[in-house]
């Protein structure tokens, strides 16, 4: 497919963002909507995005990106969530910490906290809190995900099991309209269920980019969470489980 170099720079900016909107897009290149919605629908004919309400994202073939373009999808929205996840957490806890950028976040904002005790599967995690004194780390055995440093397998979920911990940091690579939390590696969600089963309270860490994904792994349900933390819960489906199931909604500000 031959791009316009706008539309190479709106392809860009999803690979960033995870998302594009029509009319922020409109804005930034000073043409009109109905301009940007032809280059939208050029790059959902060749597969380079897909639609959805709105504006366009990222296939779901390309959801599971590498590491580090993970990291640069809704970066601020994740250090917002981060911070607002590590304010629910008291000094003197103990907690898990999952794989994910997001949840990466969350181990960022907890540098200021002591005499915590966290336990994690994330090599990036531990290497970046074991640098804090006032901060013991855990980490789980198992293989290890040379894609991210994430720690899974069987061993990891047997590790996890011995413990019972106060809080759960909990990532989903997707979150199904039915509230179903998603991923992409079977291995990954055993972990995940773990920890979701020896916390007493859950937090789950999501932007908004992840109402507009899929993944075929069920890891479980949003109604087995006790906080959901989120930059925007743009449907109102999920936010009507929340009600129904006692799950705390925050929706940080940018």
């Amino acid at each position: 497919m031959f791009l316009s170099v706008r539309q190479q720079q709106i392809l860009d900016i999803a690979k960033a963002d995870g998302r594009v909107i029509v009319d922020d897009l409109a804005s930034k290149f000073g043409v009109t909507p109905q301009t940007i919605r032809k280059d939208l629908n050029d790059l959902c004919d060749h597969r380079q995005l897909v639609r959805i309400h709105g504006g366009a994202a990222l296939p779901s073939g390309s959801e599971n990106l590498q590491y580090e373009k993970r990291r640069l999808i809704a970066s601020r929205e994740k250090i917002a969530i981060g911070r607002e996840a590590a304010h629910l957490i008291p000094n003197n806890a103990s907690l898990f910490i999952n794989i994910g950028t997001t949840t990466e976040a969350v181990g960022e904002a907890l540098t200021d906290h002591t005499e915590l005790m966290v336990i994690t599967n994330n090599i990036n995690v531990a290497n970046r809190l074991r640098l804090y004194p006032s901060i013991e780390v855990v980490i789980a055995g198992g293989v290890v995900r040379g894609s991210d440093g994430g720690i899974v397998g069987e061993a990891a979920v047997d590790f996890i099991r011995q413990f019972k911990v106060d809080y759960a940091v909990i990532g989903a690579s997707a979150i199904d309209e039915d509230g179903a939390l998603l991923d992409f590696d079977f291995r990954e969600v055993k972990v995940a269920q773990a920890i979701i089963a020896n916390a007493r309270h859950v937090i789950l860490v999501c932007d908004s980019t992840k109402f507009e994904r899929t993944a075929p792994v069920r890891i479980g349900h949003i109604s087995q969470v006790d906080s959901f933390i989120t930059d925007r819960c743009p449907d109102p489906r999920i936010r009507r489980i929340c009600e129904e199931s006692d799950v705390r909604l925050v929706e940080v500000a940018i």
